[in-house]
């Protein structure tokens, strides 16, 4: 109760501590975003060598050096260089280095900083919204959940069960006590968010005989229905397929990339997602002002 006096009574210093935890979750999401592919990856092949029934010389994942979210340390890609504490405070830490590794001077991605940054706007914006309380918190949740599955699928056109499921429930458990809709609605936009990309899917499937979009996005649309209700569907899907139509668009005109390779779209449902739990009801009346 102290803390959340302290934060009504000063409200600046709740937005300044969302902006800092946001910095440094930043950082591990950064960690989750290159660990967790691998580490599927991995368990994948384990899992394949216990079906085929190989034996240990066939195997390819013995002698592998432990790889988990905590092993091994966080290092340079090409020096081995372990990273201290004070080269891994996020964003001022690229900054003092001048984006390069202290070590052996080659450039460190801008991904890092430019994740760490986003998750620490995106952090200040919830909190700003919502302000401090659990719904806040497991907001936080969804939000940092959404970085990963965009970054994660943009790289390797995968979202995570490890991901979409547990948030589809939190979604269902917080809505039962009507945090954010109704029990009610939220089952049903859990259902209708995966039947819809799922009838959508089967349909590009029989006329084109291409797979359009993966199963994980299915359970992402599910998600963000358990979380917002049915009624937020289809502006969800509104906003996802107009920015990733006009981001495929200009991919096409202005790099000439070739129409044929397919775009992920867990991004734009994610951003169309996060977008929608910030100003629903802003973009609702935008567009009846508009259209109607």
């Amino acid at each position: 109760m102290a803390i959340a006096t302290f934060f009504a009574t000063f409200p600046i210093a709740l937005l300044c501590f969302a902006v800092l935890l946001g910095l440094f979750i930043g950082s591990f999401l950064n960690v989750v975003i290159y660990r967790l592919p691998i580490i599927m990856q991995r368990d994948w092949t384990e899992q394949c060598n216990e079906f085929l029934e190989l034996d240990e010389s066939q195997k390819k994942t013995d002698n592998l050096p432990s790889f988990n979210l905590s092993k091994p340390g966080s290092h340079c890609p090409n020096c081995k260089h372990e990273i201290t504490a004070l080269e891994n405070i996020p964003v001022l830490s690229f900054l003092l280095q001048g984006g390069k590794c202290k070590n052996c001077k080659v450039s460190i991605s801008l991904r890092y900083p430019i994740v760490e940054s986003l998750t620490g706007v995106f952090t200040l914006l919830i909190a700003y919204q919502y302000g401090y309380g659990w719904l806040t918190l497991a907001l936080l949740i969804l939000t940092w959940s959404l970085i990963v599955l965009t970054m994660i699928d943009y790289d390797h056109q995968l979202l995570p069960d490890d991901i979409t499921i547990p948030i589809l429930w939190l979604g269902l458990i917080i809505n039962y006590f009507e945090l954010i809709t109704t029990l009610e609605a939220a089952v049903l936009g859990a259902i209708a968010g995966y039947l819809i990309l799922w009838a959508v899917y089967w349909l590009f499937k029989i006329l084109t005989g291409k797979e359009g979009m993966g199963h994980g996005d299915f359970k992402l649309l599910a998600a963000l229905g358990a979380w917002m209700g049915w009624e937020v569907l289809p502006q969800i899907i509104l906003l996802s397929s107009l920015i990733g139509a006009l981001i495929g668009l200009g991919l096409i005109i202005i790099k000439g990339r070739d129409k044929n390779i397919l775009i992920p779209f867990g991004p734009y449902l994610a951003g169309a997602g996060f977008v929608s739990l910030l100003w629903s009801d802003e973009l609702t009346q935008m567009y009846t002002a508009i259209f109607l």
